[in-house]
């Protein structure tokens, strides 16, 4: 919970920072009315409806105070609180609803100042590696609209298209990309070859220390534990780099029980088969190697998510 409040806060600030927030200096001239900062309030939802009610009613009418079509507010807008009022209404939709994000930006697209906007904050905090909101499937609906928009040209959309393909990879409910890996012994296995009821891939660099956290984290659980030990769970712990120095160095490290194996020739990275932006990540795979957990660094998530499932 620390780490994830001091992440927020880093977010912020960095785009307070982004968007022509105060920055040390010399003093600053009083700002006269037309450049007293603007706030959005997000509208509120009746009051005689219950818990579920409200987050419906806000999911639909959570920015219609919003004038998409007033540019002149961004020029204004108080940077920070427009971030919080974002991270509010994901707080609402969930990271899953790329519906609901798909009609927010569909409004957010009536002129290229009032998107571009709406598409950095999303591009930080639904992209940031570091980011405790990152998430593909609500990014997927703001890279597509941005792409689509006549208001970019193909230079500007460069950068969109190829964060596009990442995120589309390995999706939640879909199957994971399949690769070959090479354990110690030189021998070459490929993913969908591992047999077990659940498979969790670990890509890790070798002396991370948040990947010994994970590590540490795995070995601690006595549900994940019993389960590696039954055969129903197998752990593919994978070095996706290149430096096999490095990979020997700490391959003790690994318990016995998981595969510990590198990608030969990086094939995942050369074949954006996987987003290596962020190591550690964890994907928990079912038998059929349908994607269960995209890209998490949470051990509990996997413990609960299993345990859901019975």
């Amino acid at each position: 919970m620390i780490r994830k409040k001091l992440c927020y806060l880093l977010l912020s600030a960095a785009f307070l920072t982004a968007c022509g927030g105060p920055r040390s200096g010399g003093a600053a001239a009083p700002p006269s009315d037309d450049a007293k900062p603007a706030y959005f309030l997000p509208m509120l939802p009746p009051a005689d409806l219950d818990a579920a009610g409200q987050q419906a009613y806000l999911r639909e009418h959570y920015w219609d105070r919003l004038d998409f079509a007033d540019t002149l507010f961004l020029r204004r807008a108080d940077s920070l609180q427009m971030l919080d009022a974002f991270v509010g209404y994901l707080r609402i939709i969930g990271p899953m609803d790329g519906e609901a994000m798909r009609g927010l930006m569909a409004r957010a697209a009536q002129s290229k100042p009032m998107l571009t906007y709406f598409y950095t904050m999303a591009e930080k905090v639904l992209n940031d590696p570091n980011s405790p909101f990152r998430s593909d499937e609500l990014l997927i609906p703001v890279l597509e609209t941005v792409i689509a928009s006549p208001s970019f040209d193909e230079y500007e959309k460069m950068a969109p298209a190829y964060d596009l393909q990442l995120a589309s990879q390995n999706r939640i409910g879909r199957p994971a990309n399949d690769f070959r890996f090479t354990l110690a012994s030189g021998a070459r296995q490929s993913l969908y070859g591992i047999k077990a009821e659940y498979t969790l891939l670990f890509l890790h660099n070798p002396g991370c220390p948040m990947c010994r956290e994970i590590m540490q984290e795995l070995t601690a659980s006595p549900m994940l534990t019993e389960m590696i030990e039954r055969g129903a769970l197998r752990v593919l712990a994978l070095y996706p780099d290149e430096d096999l120095g490095e990979w020997r160095r700490h391959f003790d490290e690994i318990p016995a029980s998981w595969i510990n194996a590198y990608d030969a020739g990086c094939t995942i990275e050369k074949g954006r088969l996987y987003s290596l932006r962020a190591i550690p990540a964890l994907y928990l795979l079912d038998s059929r190697k349908q994607v269960l957990l995209k890209d998490v660094t949470e051990v509990a998530q996997v413990e609960e998510l299993i345990d859901r499932r019975g």
